[in-house]
């Protein structure tokens, strides 16, 4: 029921950490929800096992280690002598914990196709305050401080940051399950060089190398398997097929689907939907891996052609030819593929677009504008990493990389 706060006394064996206990009543209440339990069913890399085999963890899992690594810096700052009371680690451990629990299965697919204009963040908050209202007020804090609207900015620092728990948990535990080491990072030293100076977040100055490889591994990561590009294929197509479904949908097809995914193929949701409706906050918490991967097994064999064979092609893994390159795509070249598909598939003009499309994608892995890194030094004063690393040139890791993509029928 809700308000029942249920005894703590269950630990969790991760693979990365080890044991893992849960450190206050509410955070297990909050476990056992469904909301919470659905991130069981949602890989944290959606599509990336098509390239790294053993990338099968969840969001459930990334959580739950981020919710621990919180637990360990809030340790760590305190006995610096940081004043955060009982109230406050409760509230930071509790918006780190429902961080992710607006994700929806293959998020990004998922929120340009069968939702309008939602993104997760959005969704986290929604879930967060339909949870404070069944726990009549428990989650206040915790909305305050993800929200960055509670007075010590450097809580909010922890769950949303340059340097967070979330970054320091998933580059760890996608590196170990991907089986690349690019992105093993020193979490623990790292944690142990945190502080606080001026509500901000910093990190003392004996730490600064390994800032240094945390940058580096964020982008190794990030090009080698966040974004890789048979990655970046796999998904695209992904969002063809919820677009193609959509479509039918409208044009009053026939299609099987679980409940929840037939209502948000057939309706249009946006974010007042879910502001104003418990109903549809619910329909969304069904939703799952479960259900899109077992519509696109039975829409293998639908009777639409265009439908059938983009499915085919995912549950197969008969994957687009993918070209990378730093400039756009010439629109001769790509009228050139589309002809040789259209002649090939026996396409009509039209549909082409659901077989070749380009794609454009950038990143830049640390950001001087934002929230910046600070290094601490013993005399008190702060300097932006950017400026105090002698051995890593951080103007070229804050450079926004742009790198286009287009994808064709391997024909």
């Amino acid at each position: 029921m809700p308000g029942k706060e249920i005894r703590k006394s269950t630990i969790f064996n991760d693979p990365i950490y080890g044991f893992i206990s849960i450190p206050y009543n509410i955070i297990q209440t909050l476990i056992e929800h469904k909301y919470f339990q659905r991130l069981r069913r949602i890989k944290q890399l959606g599509l990336t096992h098509l390239v790294y085999p053993g990338a099968y963890h969840t969001r459930f899992q990334h959580a739950m280690g981020a919710m621990h690594l919180t637990g360990l810096a809030i340790e760590v700052l305190r006995a610096k002598g940081n004043k955060i009371s009982a109230e406050e680690a409760e509230g930071v451990t509790i918006a780190i914990l429902l961080h992710d629990i607006g994700h929806g299965p293959f998020s990004h697919a998922l929120e340009k196709s069968i939702v309008n204009n939602v993104n997760h963040e959005d969704l986290s908050v929604i879930f967060m305050e339909s949870l404070n209202k069944q726990y009549k007020g428990k989650l206040s804090l915790a909305i305050k401080i993800f929200k960055n609207k509670y007075p010590k900015k450097f809580l909010h620092q922890l769950v949303a940051s340059q340097l967070d728990m979330d970054r320091l948990d998933y580059l760890n535990r996608d590196s170990f399950f991907a089986g690349v080491s690019e992105g093993v990072i020193s979490s623990d030293r790292i944690i142990k060089m945190l502080n606080i100076k001026n509500d901000q977040l910093v990190v003392d100055a004996k730490g600064i190398y390994s800032i240094e490889k945390f940058l580096i591994a964020r982008r190794l990561m990030y090009w080698q398997v966040y974004l890789h590009k048979t990655v970046v294929s796999a998904e695209l197509l992904l969002l063809k097929i919820l677009t193609r479904a959509k479509y039918l949908y409208e044009k009053k097809n026939d299609l099987f689907a679980t409940p929840s995914l037939e209502y948000f193929l057939r309706n249009q949701v946006d974010k007042s939907s879910f502001e104003g409706s418990k109903a549809i906050l619910d329909e969304f918490a069904n939703l799952d891996d479960y259900d899109i991967l077992s519509a696109i097994k039975v829409w293998c064999k639908h009777e639409d052609k265009i439908l059938a064979s983009l499915c085919s092609k995912l549950v197969n893994r008969k994957l687009n030819k993918v070209e990378i390159q730093g400039e756009k795509f010439k629109k001769a070249y790509i009228e050139k593929m589309e002809r040789s598909a259209i002649r090939e598939l026996k396409i009509l003009p039209k549909d082409v677009h659901y077989y070749v499309y380009s794609d454009v994608i950038s990143n830049s892995t640390y950001d001087p504008n934002d929230d910046k890194i600070n290094v601490l030094y013993k005399d008190g004063t702060l300097m932006d990493v950017a400026k105090a690393s002698d051995h890593l040139n951080i103007s070229v890791l804050s450079k926004t990389t742009t790198k286009y993509f287009l994808c064709y029928p391997k024909l």
